[in-house]
């Protein structure tokens, strides 16, 4: 990888501004809206913008909105673009662009579909000024617009049906996607785009503030090897890997000119996805099985090994140091766990030998390390499993199917879930009773999905914990998908990257060279 890296004509340029970066994964399809993938998510903070940014406190700015009116009544919201923003063929950032894009994006998040149900018109009333007129209120309109990848395209391609993948990647944002250079499993190139214009004011904070680029090129170097990656790194080969494995955080921290630093406080969320409409776990007796063999311990130490400090159990169904955790019937976990017992429960449930297909990426450490753990549980308690190694752009792929295991389809899989999508009901695709159209697995729960809409319209935060409070008892009854813990993930660089914005993923504005 090394001399690969070395061939490419990019090295002519200045070195302090090129960018060489490992990301967690490989970039295996740009479209952050057809695909929840943490990958593509990062791909599409680089070259789209958002109508509004969030800082490190929840707190929403505008990004590409000059401002907003809310009518007395709360029903209609006005917005008003900036001026001077371009999209990277050239062409302004309309009105007209940003109301396909929004719909396109609602179709497929939890905060944009809550506020489809409230939708009454979107229209745009000039190039620069759209309005939003709603049935009933919706006092989450400025977070959902700013926190759920609500990514600004053009027309033409916001008009993509959200369930069909994009062809054209022209963004809104600082970089350009480089979209002739990118090999999938190998690279993915951005450039500056020039006719960015930033907002005027305040400092880079997360997603909020001016978005100022420095590197005139950025390289996504996939190295699936996290001890590739670390050499490269320590050569000063790579400038920056996302998220380095524990077993290496050692080497890594005495490495000279190497930082490493914990940039992400709110972390992620492991869990096993379950595919509810299959045998066995349309079964909500074998879910229930699952629940008292589930150490979370056991799964966080296969990930991060001996580093404590960078793990967290028991976690229930939110975030755990944000506003709707809580440890209503948390003993289901934190309790004395007992093989024994979910033998017993599996045996009274009416289990009848079906094959469980674990899907498990290769290509992901961690997520590996808690399928490990979760194929050797579900065997101890007396699944037939099947356990399924697979890169994770083809594991993206599968877990798709609708079929049965024979056919192609699977039975669970192990996945993470960024700490601020899962922290409260606004925006926890996992925890969606939707049936076929919610996430993967398509659990159906009226009684989750009548509390989701309470939580929208309750009159205070007293009221949304309380809800979020019923909705985890019901998690541990109808078991939509089984919480492994939190973690959280360092991430290391050279020492002469400078102004690294902390970020729970990462982010490429206001970073530069020494």
């Amino acid at each position: 990888m090394a001399g690969a890296l070395l061939a490419r004509p990019a090295l002519a340029q200045d070195k302090s501004r090129v960018l060489h970066f490992v990301p967690q994964g490989n970039l295996q399809n740009p479209d952050p809206i057809w695909t929840t993938t943490t990958v593509a998510r990062n791909h599409g903070f680089m070259i789209w913008d958002l109508l509004y940014g969030q800082n490190s406190h929840g707190e929403v700015s505008p990004q590409m909105v000059a401002g907003h009116e809310l009518s007395d009544d709360r029903l209609t919201w006005r917005f008003t673009l900036r001026e001077g923003l371009l999209f990277h063929d050239g062409e302004p950032v309309r009105a007209q662009d940003c109301v396909p894009s929004i719909l396109r994006w609602a179709k497929r998040r939890g905060l944009g579909q809550a506020m489809l149900e409230r939708l009454d018109e979107m229209k745009a009333i000039n190039d620069r000024t759209f309005e939003i007129h709603l049935k009933k209120p919706y006092s989450v309109m400025l977070a959902a617009l700013g926190t759920d990848n609500c990514f600004i395209m053009p027309e033409r391609i916001a008009k993509t049906d959200a369930f069909t993948q994009i062809k054209e990647f022209i963004g809104s944002g600082p970089y350009r996607f480089l979209a002739e250079q990118w090999v999938s499993g190998s690279i993915a190139a951005y450039a500056r785009w020039e006719k960015y214009v930033p907002v005027a004011s305040g400092t880079p904070d997360f997603t909020a503030g001016p978005k100022v680029a420095h590197f005139d090129r950025i390289e996504w170097n996939i190295m699936p090897d996290p001890a590739t990656a670390t050499a490269a790194l320590q050569r000063g080969e790579v400038d920056w890997i996302e998220q380095p494995i524990a077993d290496l955080l050692p080497v890594l921290r005495s490495a000279p000119g190497v930082k490493v630093v914990l940039n992400d406080h709110i972390g992620v969320l492991p869990l096993i996805a379950l595919n509810h409409l299959q045998a066995p776990f349309d079964n909500p007796k074998v879910r229930r099985a699952l629940l008292p063999a589930i150490d979370q311990l056991s799964f966080l130490q296969a990930a991060k090994g001996e580093e404590t400090d960078l793990y967290h159990a028991p976690v229930g169904i939110f975030t755990p140091g944000l506003a709707m955790a809580n440890d209503a019937g948390l003993e289901v976990l934190s309790g004395p766990r007992s093989l024994d017992q979910a033998k017993k429960l599996l045996s009274e449930s009416g289990y009848a030998g079906e094959k469980v297909t674990l899907m498990s990426p290769s290509d992901y450490p961690d997520t590996a390390a808690i399928c490990q753990v979760a194929a050797d549980l579900f065997s101890r308690i007396g699944l037939n499993v099947e356990y399924v190694s697979m890169d994770w752009g083809t594991l993206v792929q599968r877990r798709n199917s609708h079929e049965p295991v024979d056919k192609g389809g699977w039975s669970a899989f192990c996945t993470t879930y960024d700490g601020l999508a899962v922290a409260s009901p606004a925006n926890h695709p996992p925890l969606r009773g939707n049936g076929l159209k919610g996430w993967f697995g398509w659990p159906t729960s009226p009684r989750l999905e009548a509390l989701r809409d309470a939580w929208f319209d309750a009159p205070d935060l007293a009221a949304q914990k309380k809800i979020c409070e019923e909705m985890q008892m019901i998690a541990w009854d109808e078991v939509p998908y089984v919480p492994l813990g939190q973690w959280f993930n360092p991430t290391a660089f050279r020492a002469d990257l400078k102004d690294v914005v902390p970020s729970p993923f990462p982010v490429f504005w206001g970073a530069h060279k020494a």
